[in-house]
């Protein structure tokens, strides 16, 4: 017990639990659907505050609560490979690899060298996964959430610290403020965004997909009685390699003389898979394949000679899906639309030359009940506003909408 007690004391682990309920309490308050804007901003101040100030075990403690408050859903989807005993295994995973990176970005004791590991974590890609943006705190805040204004943020704070509390340094954090909010604004087609509420174990059981099929279809012609321009739906809303199936291409066909549809799927093609949106126009089909996958869920992101037995253990030996080179732009009724498939609408790399309107499709029945529809939806939210882009997301579960920077 008294080594025990050496390791750590209670003061830092109510410090840590402190620390990452203010780090995670903007994403919970948005899953219950709250928007506190001024508790929002307190609290991620303080948050960094606690960051800039605390020892290297309370941070790896908060780092550990974080992972989990941030992450814990992510085992969800081993449930639908048999492999329910793996969902706890996943959670404390992310719990060490998180409180390992806060016990990194804690190694320097002074405050302005925290600070600079702190705009690095913004920077930083475990396993090329992206979801925790520190800025991310400030997006349902009165900060604004552009690199300079966290920079400002940091350095203000920083210096706050490191000068013994001198409130003077605060005044620094005036520029940073932002109280826009996001504008509704008129969009330049009549679209329906058809959201599903399919249950994964379900999803592609074969014994359902002919149900859901026509479900999609009904939903389809339902938007051209109401003269719709178009019509979105979810990622892999037909739960089948479309392009294997001619007949239900052709019926697709018929209906894109009436109304344009954005549709998810999968697509093969010699001997690959492709996670796939498909647009239909005037008889027309355009096919557009995902460029930036998921890791551990598409693909995954170690050498070959580690990621073969994660493969056969886990995917059965399935091969990865491959992945386009470049995104796909759909031109719609004149109107540029940028594919983007679930976790593309999360990353940079889709809102670099700043698209105007990005069409995101997802299936997030992977991680029902979960946060995650919520932290994909604030990170999409995050991207938008950085880049003026209007995002109309359909999902399978929850999470869809038109997302306005």
């Amino acid at each position: 017990m008294h080594k025990l007690k050496s390791f750590f004391s209670l003061k830092e682990l109510k410090t840590a639990s402190i620390l990452a309920f203010s780090f995670s309490a903007f994403l919970y308050f948005f899953y219950f659907g709250y928007k506190p804007y001024l508790l929002n901003t307190v609290l991620a101040l303080y948050a960094f505050y606690l960051l800039l100030t605390q020892n290297r075990k309370t941070l790896f403690f908060a780092g550990f609560l974080i992972g989990t408050l941030w992450f814990y859903w992510i085992g969800f989807s081993f449930i639908y490979y048999d492999m329910a005993w793996a969902v706890p295994l996943n959670t404390l995973g992310f719990a060490l690899i998180y409180g390992f990176i806060f016990w990194i970005v804690s190694y320097p004791s002074s405050p302005l060298w925290r600070g600079v590991m702190l705009f690095l974590l913004s920077l930083f890609e475990p396993f090329d996964f992206n979801w925790l943006q520190p800025e991310l705190l400030f997006v349902k805040s009165y900060f604004g959430i552009h690199k300079w204004e966290y920079v400002l943020i940091l350095f203000s704070l920083s210096l706050f610290v490191y000068f013994k509390k001198n409130p003077l340094f605060l005044l620094l954090l005036l520029p940073a403020l932002s109280f826009s909010k996001p504008q509704v604004q008129e969009l330049p087609l009549n679209v329906t965004i058809y959201q599903t509420k399919l249950d994964q174990n379900k999803k592609w059981n074969p014994l359902y997909i002919p149900q859901t099929i026509q479900k999609n279809l009904d939903a389809i012609d339902i938007a051209i009685t109401k003269g719709k321009d178009l019509i979105v739906l979810p990622e892999s809303a037909f739960p089948l390699f479309l392009n294997m199936h001619p007949d239900l291409i052709q019926k697709l066909k018929n209906r894109s003389q009436k109304i344009d549809i954005h549709t998810g799927s999968l697509f093969y093609e010699n001997r690959h898979n492709f996670n796939a949106s498909y647009y239909f126009h005037k008889g027309k089909m355009q096919i557009a394949k995902k460029m930036i996958l998921v890791p551990f869920g598409e693909y995954i992101p170690l050498p070959s000679f580690l990621a073969r037995p994660i493969n056969e253990a886990i995917f059965g030996g399935a091969v990865d899906y491959l992945s386009a080179s470049e995104p796909t732009d759909f031109n719609i009724k004149g109107v540029i639309f940028r594919n983007a498939i679930c976790y593309e609408a999360t990353c940079y790399e889709m809102y670099k030359d700043n698209p105007k309107f990005i069409i995101a499709t997802s299936n997030n029945a992977w991680f029902a009940p979960s946060i995650q529809p919520s932290l994909q939806r604030l990170l999409m939210q995050f991207y938008a506003t950085k880049s003026n882009t209007i995002i109309l997301h359909a999902a399978n579960s929850d999470g869809g909408g038109i997302i306005y920077p």
